[in-house]
């Protein structure tokens, strides 16, 4: 009988033990979990969050205190933990770290243009944060880059890995930015396209939410979001919009046992219309906490809990240092891509598992030497659902993660509700930001999403057009956060037929 191996780490105990689950007893918990739940976050790295959730051992690969990395004069910086909860601290690292293609690989190798099968080293974080130049007033502090938060400043996320499991081999699935990591998540492949910009209208790729709606035409998925939707990038959805809703609707639709098959949340990206809560740097980590908290609690409080998997994850790792060399993956075209071919993961982030079949202290790591990526969730809803083949060669190749199920009932009912530390309101360098005109490369990718949005009933004539003349340039870097914030705001709610 085939069996898979866990790690479990007593909260209280240095110590890590093994234990291992019967894979058989995870795919009977599997069958029973009817509502899939996932929150992706945004830019941080496992060590930024939880390296330091246990203790390092062997059986969970967290920081010991000893790593770093060289500055520009060649003096190492070492990781490092600012104390306390202020404005200041928990919107580190402030400035913004880069965070394209080219940044990663000088983080990653410590050159711009690694020599094909280089092994990266981890050591060119702090020399690349030096090197940042969107906006030269910025001080930019190489401690900054190698800090990481203790489970006292992040204790929500840290209670939930420890009450119910925790991934210490999960990586972001390319080393890019956001919008390929998303594709990834939702469509197996980021289709070669290797930074958020330039845009490549439309965006056509196969998704999962096609085999969901197959599956269950009305409540086979839902996409609830804050502002924007990254999702709404991917054309062949427009068209089925109404399986988008805003987030007040989620936690309407938890507590009142109204969830679908597949539910994804996107949080709020922009600190110019509302309260951002993405955690991409400079936002305050404390704001994700509360959003990862209700969440939870909009959950663990609803008729459904019992046979709901929450996972959360971030969908890369934002410039933030880790110490786990990411390994090379399976291209996900057997058609090579360039200037990359997506044959190398990202950086390790965050992957916290929460539901009642899960055991407490769990350290949940793959079967064999593939690690887990945003495409193990796409494995494990083909598997839990019956949606067919995989959607790309890198799914294909995916380890499932439903082997975290290790208890055949729901017994592991966790906390009744969880509170958050509160969010400073005090105005620091994040928050007085939002009145400069500079927007984060994401926050630009957004804009031009959104202009890009058609009108409904327009779908199919905006596709063709796309297709005709794609936009080549993005345009949205000249924009302030104020008239970022009013072409959002405006296109989002003409898409969504609000207004």
């Amino acid at each position: 009988m085939r069996r898979r191996e866990f790690l479990k780490l007593s909260t209280g105990s240095a110590i890590a033990t093994v234990v291992r689950a019967n894979v058989a007893e995870a795919q009977v918990a599997l069958a029973k979990i009817k509502h899939v739940v996932v929150l992706m976050l945004e830019n941080r790295s496992f060590d930024n969050l939880l390296g330091r959730l246990y203790p390092k051992s062997e059986s969970f690969d967290g920081l010991s205190g000893s790593e770093f990395n060289l500055d520009l004069a060649g003096r190492p910086v070492p990781v490092n933990n600012l104390p306390g909860t202020s404005v200041d601290v928990m919107t580190t690292p402030d400035p913004n770290p880069g965070e394209r293609w080219i940044d990663i690989n000088e983080q990653l190798f410590g050159v711009t243009e690694p020599p094909p099968g280089a092994v990266p080293q981890m050591s060119g974080f702090v020399q690349n944060y030096l090197k940042q130049t969107k906006r030269p007033s910025d001080r930019y502090d190489a401690k900054r880059i190698m800090h990481y938060f203790t489970p006292e400043q992040v204790p929500v996320i840290s209670q939930l890995a420890k009450q119910f499991a925790v991934s210490d081999r999960w990586f972001a699935s390319s080393p890019t930015q956001t919008w390929p990591n998303r594709f990834f998540m939702h469509t197996g492949t980021a289709n070669g396209y290797v930074n958020n910009s330039p845009p490549h209208f439309p965006y056509m790729m196969p998704t999962i939410f096609d085999r969901l709606k197959a599956m269950d035409p009305v409540n086979g998925w839902r996409i609830y979001f804050h502002d924007v939707a990254q999702a709404q990038t991917l054309a062949r959805l427009w068209s089925i919009r109404s399986h988008f809703a805003r987030y007040s609707k989620f936690q309407d639709d938890a507590r009142e046992g109204r969830l679908p098959a597949y539910t994804f949340i996107e949080p709020d990206y922009l600190s110019f219309i509302g309260s951002q809560n993405d955690q991409h740097p400079p936002t305050s980590v404390a704001a994700g906490e509360r959003l990862i908290a209700d969440v939870y609690n909009s959950l663990r409080q609803g008729p459904a809990w019992t046979s709901t998997l929450l996972i959360i994850i971030f969908d890369e790792h934002g410039g933030c240092y880790d110490h786990v060399p990411p390994p090379a993956a399976v291209a996900p075209s057997r058609t090579a891509t360039i200037p990359f071919n997506f044959d190398r993961y990202g950086v390790r982030v965050p992957a916290v598992f929460v539901s009642p079949y899960i055991r407490q202290g769990l350290v949940l790591r793959p079967p064999g030497a593939t690690p887990f990526d945003h495409t193990s969730i796409l494995a494990m809803l083909r598997k839990r659902f019956e949606l067919g083949l995989p959607l790309s060669e890198r799914d294909a190749a995916a380890p499932s993660v439903e082997a975290v199920l290790t208890l055949a009932e729901p017994t592991n009912m966790g906390p009744e509700r969880i509170d958050p530390l509160p969010v400073q309101t005090v105005v620091g360098p994040a928050q007085a930001r939002a009145d400069t005109p500079v927007l984060t490369d994401l926050q630009a990718s957004l804009v031009d999403l959104v202009r890009n949005l058609p009108d409904p009933g327009q779908e199919d004539a905006q596709i063709r057009r796309l297709q005709t003349s794609p936009p080549t340039v993005a345009a949205a870097q000249a924009a302030t956060p104020a008239e970022a914030g009013a072409i959002i705001d405006r296109n989002v709610r003409r898409f969504m037929g609000e207004s």
